[in-house]
């Protein structure tokens, strides 16, 4: 070996993360004890997982930054004026650019659902509603959820129930950081 500086022959271990202690496994490796290993149970370990997912909004940045701002933005075709509630940087149909609109905070519940299983974002808030809100102006309808309503005692006389926005008070840059509750 050169006289460059030695490299470490052995991994640095640490006592972080998933350890498991008193493993069974035989201390004399013969023949009976490694056909026994066939029939040894699964070693089970649960262990959470988690990354750091870096993504960007691209175009839609103006909504999120709207909804952090407590304002619902959505998009307007210039010349047909078909007006989207839900972030779009081009018109569906003829493929143009959109403009930024300010949707108004009152609309009407179109219809609705009571979520009783969820992602795992929701799933200890289950039941919920979801919510397909109507805007005066807008030809598209945006999903959200409605709070305010037991989610057990649902009614059709929930459509059309006139209902505002709310912002969560620290944004998260999410969709959910708009919800509806009932017009008092």
């Amino acid at each position: 070996m050169s006289e460059s500086k030695k490299l470490p022959d052995k991994i640095q271990e640490s006592d972080d993360g998933q350890i498991l202690f008193s493993v069974p496994f035989p201390a004399d490796l013969n023949a009976e004890a490694l056909q026994a290993l066939k029939g040894m149970q699964p070693i089970i370990i649960k262990q959470p997982y988690s990354i750091d997912y870096i993504h960007s909004y691209g175009q839609d940045s103006p909504f999120f930054a709207g909804l952090a701002s407590r304002v619902l933005l959505g998009c307007r075709d210039l010349e047909t004026g078909y007006t989207y509630a839900n972030p779009r940087a081009h018109d569906m149909y003829s493929g143009q650019p959109t403009e930024w609109v300010q949707l108004p905070e009152q609309g009407r519940v179109h219809a609705f659902t009571v979520c009783h299983f969820g992602s795992e974002e929701f799933l200890p808030q289950t039941p919920f509603v979801l919510v397909l809100v109507e805007f005066d102006g807008t030809d598209t309808l945006l999903l959200s959820r409605l709070v305010g309503l037991s989610p057990d005692e649902a009614s059709l006389e929930w459509i059309g129930m006139p209902i505002r926005a709310r912002f969560l008070r620290n944004s998260k840059f999410k969709p959910t950081d708009i919800y509806f509750t009932p017009l008092e």
